[in-house]
């Protein structure tokens, strides 16, 4: 979402002194600069108020407190996990006294800990997002800057009442925040509540206050905060070089993985491992250079290890050889063989990794090469390495080389960046959404998946 908004004008507010955001949001790059989830001004008097992430990746809420003064709470808590969904409530009620006229939760807890703290200013939200004329912006800044590189879920705005965070969210049986798909609550004249379900910005509320895509595309997603899918992970691309330089770089939430240096290979692998179980997923290949991409698996030693070699890791070269991941100009294993037919531009790699019996198979456009049968299970047909399971949590990755060199992957949201598959094969576990059939008693690496 780094270059798209919503937008919509709104009416006359129930009540400018009682007022709730809910939100949920997954982060995608931390940037080191602040992003907008929404954003709201009347322009000729300078009056706002703003929910942003900081620039040191905490919580901030600004507010104005006249026409010419700014005030702001930001949480001392930072939030830099780019795997996980937040669910962030922040709620004014002017009738309540001190730091109680401003309350903001993260993930179900209240926050008591702050960096900036003016909660005992809030005089209301002056209108800002109760006028006919002020721009009010989901996604970016008023004045077109501080995107949000995200995704966003289940944005519910309640004008004239104050809720607290259980209104929209609960603790499952296992202490972890979920979700409330349809929550019993009051939104006034100009709540909302839109990207319910998907990309919709329909207003579910019953208002009719719909918002607009001002600019950019809205992708739809299966990952969401009741099921988070598999990402890279942009935190360790080549964190286990001595030199730490970065060679690579993600975009389009973390799905798409491309070459930053004319010398170097940068490496990636995701945000959520599994050390059993049958997984699935898919490469669509933009760009190839030289050797590379090298599209496979790694086992959890790979992110930390600097020297000497692991076992259990394996990239399908593009030159139709199955390799290892280098580090730096090091080698893993060094070994490589022939398997498979090449693959060049817009092909598209699925990986078939079996942690119960030790196996990865490899397939170009639908077909699983070296004749392999991700279901052969302990005979491991023509699988292109073989391993014995060891419990170790494994990873899907790669290897991109050059500034030419890219490549999108599908981890079940159905897309290849932002490319939608062209006609989804069948998935018998029902969870995601890919280009070929998901091999039997195979599914997506995501948190339902984990729990099957």
């Amino acid at each position: 979402m780094a270059s798209t908004y919503l937008t919509r004008t709104i009416g006359t507010s129930t009540d400018n002194n009682k007022f709730t955001i809910s939100v949920w949001c997954k982060r995608s790059k931390l940037t080191g600069d602040y992003q907008a989830m929404l954003d709201s001004r009347l322009e000729a008097t300078a009056v706002g108020l703003g929910l942003f992430w900081g620039n040191d990746n905490s919580v901030w809420y600004n507010f104005s407190t006249s026409t010419s003064t700014f005030s702001t709470v930001s949480t001392n808590a930072i939030y830099r996990d780019v795997n996980s969904w937040y669910h962030i409530v922040v709620a004014g009620d002017t009738s309540q006294s001190g730091t109680d006229k401003l309350k903001i939760w993260v993930n179900g807890e209240q926050q008591t800990s702050f960096n900036n703290d003016d909660r005992s200013s809030f005089v209301g939200i002056q209108n800002c997002l109760g006028s006919t004329t002020n721009p009010n912006e989901i996604g970016r800044k008023y004045d077109g800057t501080y995107f949000l590189d995200g995704s966003m879920s289940h944005f519910h705005f309640i004008d004239g009442t104050a809720y607290d965070a259980s209104a929209f969210g609960q603790a499952d049986a296992n202490g972890v925040w979920t979700i409330k798909t349809s929550p019993s609550v009051t939104y006034g004249n100009n709540g909302f509540f839109i990207l319910k379900d998907g990309n919709s910005v329909t207003d579910q509320s019953g208002n009719s206050n719909n918002w607009t895509v001002a600019s950019g595309t809205l992708t739809n997603t299966e990952d969401n905060p009741s099921n988070v899918f598999a990402t890279l992970n942009p935190l360790i691309i080549n964190n286990f070089l001595p030199s730490n330089i970065i060679y690579a770089t993600t975009s389009e939430g973390n799905t798409t993985l491309t070459g930053t240096s004319a010398t170097n290979n940068g490496n990636c692998f995701t945000t959520i491992g599994a050390s059993s179980g049958k997984w699935y997923c898919e490469v669509k290949v933009l760009t190839v250079n030289g050797g590379y991409p090298k599209l496979g698996i790694a086992p959890e030693e790979l992110l930390v290890i600097t020297t000497g070699t692991e076992d259990g890791m394996v990239g399908y070269k593009y030159t139709d050889t199955v390799n290892y991941f280098p580090i730096g100009d090091k080698t893993i294993n060094g070994s490589s063989s022939s398997y498979g037919d090449s693959f060049t531009n817009n092909d598209i790699i699925g990986i078939a990794l079996d942690l119960d019996n030790g196996a990865v198979y490899f397939s170009k456009n639908g077909t699983f090469q070296n004749s392999g049968n991700p279901t052969s299970g302990a005979s491991k047909t023509g699988a292109a390495l073989t391993f014995t399971a060891n419990n170790k949590n494994y990873f899907f990755g790669a290897s991109v080389y050059n500034t030419s060199n890219s490549i999108a992957w599908n981890f079940g949201n159905g897309y290849f960046g932002t490319t939608a598959v062209a006609s989804a094969g069948t998935n018998a576990s029902g969870i995601g959404i890919f280009e070929y059939d998901v091999p039997t008693g195979y599914t997506a690496l995501s948190t339902k998946g984990l729990n099957l």
